[in-house]
């Protein structure tokens, strides 16, 4: 069985940093494409980066967030800096079998639970 399992959110103040953990079991995804995504409350889930053949940022998050990923440890990861109100969401990760994935949710078959992350003063 397949699992994804974030970890890492947090309150944390205007212009600070957090970096979130997306742990994998039940199959290798080296070489596939992950990604990050964040909900918030009355909004549609969000596409921030996705980690394969490429990498991609949403324009939202394009130099303020990095994404990366540790094959031995089948983790994904994202950094996050310089975090503003706005970025106050539930942050999940998501994974494919295919080496190339893009901005949609529907393009992934595996999801984690999320993670609440909270930027306020």
């Amino acid at each position: 069985q397949v699992q994804l399992v974030e970890s890492g959110g947090g309150l944390v103040q205007p212009g600070g940093s957090l970096i979130l953990s997306c742990a994998a079991s039940g199959r290798t995804f080296s070489g596939s494409a992950m990604a990050w995504f964040r909900q918030a409350p009355g909004k549609e889930r969000e596409f921030l980066a996705v980690i394969g053949v490429i990498t991609v940022y949403a324009d939202s998050v394009k130099g303020r967030f990095t994404i990366s990923r540790d094959n031995a440890k089948n983790t994904l990861y994202l950094q996050m800096n310089s975090l503003k109100p706005e970025d106050t969401a539930v942050y999940y990760c998501a994974a494919t079998g295919r080496v190339l994935a893009g901005s949609r949710p529907v393009e992934y078959d595996y999801w984690g639970q999320g993670t609440q992350v909270t930027v306020s003063s």
